[in-house]
């Protein structure tokens, strides 16, 4: 029988929980971890299991009545992990901005983040939420900060949804 199944949302969501594992040291042979393509692709994701192995799905919480009413729909067992806002917020409590920061650095990403930083409409909003905003800005930074972020983390650091999905998977 074929190994777990993680369905994640994204190419982001993917790279931070593989990077993560990696560094460690979960061994995820056999585990298939699937970027769905946005969370409204759950339903098709499930559809197309006809082999009994077991399922883990890592979703935002903004994502929940629409899982919710996607898996009263199937009939086999899922287990669930939800991030607060999403996997990036997450890594971002889990580090603190001074650690992010540092991460946003040492990429050399500094420059761009204060620029944006600077812009009249992010003066004065909380750095976390500028943050988010600054990885959706450039093709490929959100996934290239995922990697960062999870390389970076400690191991009493790992946000619980994270930990959730690696313990589930073995």
């Amino acid at each position: 029988m074929p190994g777990p199944l993680v369905l994640v949302e994204g190419a982001s969501d993917r790279t931070a929980l593989v990077t993560l594992a990696g560094g460690l040291g979960h061994d995820l042979t056999g585990v298939e971890v699937v970027s769905m393509g946005g969370i409204t692709n759950l339903r098709r994701h499930l559809a197309d299991l006809a082999d009994g192995r077991s399922v883990v799905v890592l979703h935002d919480a903004g994502a929940s009545s629409y899982v919710d009413r996607t898996l009263a729909r199937y009939d086999g067992e899922v287990a669930r992990f939800v991030c607060d806002a999403d996997l990036e917020d997450e890594l971002v409590r889990a580090l603190g901005i001074p650690r992010v920061l540092e991460v946003v650095a040492t990429a050399g990403d500094l420059d761009a983040w204060h620029i944006l930083l600077n812009q009249p409409y992010h003066r004065g909003r909380p750095e976390a939420a500028v943050l988010r905003r600054f990885w959706g800005t450039t093709s490929g930074r959100k996934e290239k900060y995922a990697a960062l972020l999870a390389a970076a983390l400690d191991p009493g650091q790992v946000p619980a949804p994270l930990a959730g999905v690696l313990a589930e998977v073995g």
